[in-house]
């Protein structure tokens, strides 16, 4: 009776997926994500919209967590969510490694799931910011995973969780950008609880068009795949994890013009030629929110294509500290932006799976200086590294943590399907060293 509906088909699979059927791929994936994310929340306590508002902004006060396609952040509103409720769960009752993981990978693929309900989410979002959609579920579905709720208890997580959904996409580049995927953590999480209460909500939440349908305009619900043999969708694709903090089409944006400068300049130490340079063309595909000619804060600069291209054409690549006052108003970057158009090929659809970025760089004389970028690195076809995800996290903890929690985190994420107590995760967040971990949760 329980999977007539998607709604309910999907409370079957919430329910009945086991750490059995994840596979090697989908945990090695995962793992990357929760170091990742655990990284930059960590860094995100330093941010002024964290200090606003702690409670909300732990993850995503940057822009520089992870993303899939269709486009969302999905780790950002499950695993905040995961922790918190593991560490309220009584002593006597130990949440494993193997319990994270699998509840962190069910809410990853709700989220995924979710998103093909619509051709509008292919392409760069217009109207609803994907994490306060799609996260809120995922985050709800994540924490009915780990609180063990029987089929029942899954609808209804779901349909609660639908009516906290939602942010509209123009507060993007603002400070309340931020809040929308702490909201989704924590509003998915009480969610979860409040179906553990008894609490319900329209049981067909996911087949309607007034219900999970009004975030779309072509909305079309289909059931998952059986739970024999079950094809996770991160086992399909990898997600992207950024190497600096800003919206992620302008990676493709700075891996281009970091080109150009290379092939601009003599060597690394050399200075940009600022007084030749004539004008420089940004062909990328047209995204309103991400096309800001002259940004005034560190969010607008996220969100600005044209930012973006000259920092990497003055500097030679993107780091946190691009995006600092100092840097935003330096005469040299002010004076390149005056020369920066956008143009917007046909070809260049808005979507983070086809899109490209070509930067031309045209001198006095007439000369011109090209390269395009249709893969960055850290893109899903083009995954970071271990020894680069690696760096980035320590970079992101280095002045949060002190040096032997952040090791401690590193060991235990990627050891994390033979972690007896998950426990041990917020121990070393708290900047407390292995010593002061009891005797059984050490597994190395």
């Amino acid at each position: 009776m329980w999977a007539k509906t998607v709604t309910g088909n999907f409370a079957k699979v919430i329910h009945g997926l086991n750490a059995n059927q994840l596979t090697d791929e989908v945990i090695q994936r995962s793992k990357r994500m929760i170091l990742d994310t655990l990284g930059v929340g960590l860094l995100g306590t330093s941010t002024e919209v964290f200090h606003k508002v702690a409670q909300y902004s732990k993850v995503h006060s940057m822009d520089f967590d992870d993303t899939w396609h269709p486009a969302t952040h999905p780790s950002g509103a499950v695993l905040p969510a995961l922790i918190a409720l593991s560490e309220a769960f009584p002593q006597k009752k130990n949440i494993s490694g193997l319990d994270l993981l699998l509840a962190f990978n069910v809410g990853i693929e709700v989220q995924g799931r979710l998103l093909h309900f619509s051709r509008e989410a292919r392409n760069i979002p217009r109207r609803f910011h994907p994490p306060a959609v799609v996260g809120t579920m995922g985050s709800a579905a994540a924490c009915a995973k780990l609180l063990a709720l029987d089929q029942l208890e899954c609808k209804n997580a779901l349909a609660i969780a639908a009516s906290y959904a939602g942010a509209p996409l123009a507060n993007a580049a603002t400070q309340i950008k931020p809040l929308h995927i702490g909201n989704a953590a924590k509003n998915g999480l009480e969610a979860a609880c409040l179906a553990l209460q008894g609490l319900q909500g329209n049981k067909q939440i996911l087949d309607m068009e007034s219900g999970m349908g009004a975030f779309y305009t072509d909305y079309n619900p289909q059931t998952l795949p059986t739970l024999q043999s079950y094809p996770w969708l991160l086992d399909q694709q990898d997600v992207a994890i950024k190497r600096f903090p800003a919206h992620l089409a302008t990676h493709w944006v700075a891996d281009a013009a970091s080109s150009v400068r290379r092939k601009l300049v003599e060597s690394s130490e050399s200075l940009l030629p600022i007084d030749k340079i004539e004008k420089v063309i940004l062909k990328v595909p047209e995204v309103k929110y991400v096309n800001r000619p002259s940004p005034a804060s560190e969010h607008e600069a996220r969100h600005s294509f044209q930012f973006v291209a000259c920092s990497a054409l003055l500097d030679g690549s993107m780091s946190v500290q691009s995006f600092s006052s100092e840097n935003i108003q330096r005469p040299a970057l002010r004076e390149l932006l005056c020369k920066t158009q956008l143009e917007h090929p046909p070809d260049n659809t808005p979507s983070f799976d086809s899109l490209y970025c070509q930067v031309s760089v045209t001198l006095r004389g007439g000369s011109t200086i090209s390269d395009r970028c249709t893969t960055f690195y850290g893109h899903w076809r083009k995954p970071l590294e271990k020894e680069d995800l690696e760096k980035k996290f320590q970079s992101n903890v280095l002045n949060i943590l002190p040096t032997e929690a952040m090791e401690g985190i590193i060991e235990t994420v990627y050891n994390l399907e033979k972690v007896e107590d998950c426990s041990v995760l917020s121990t070393f967040l708290s900047g407390q060293s292995a010593r002061a971990l009891p005797e059984k949760l050490r597994f190395l």
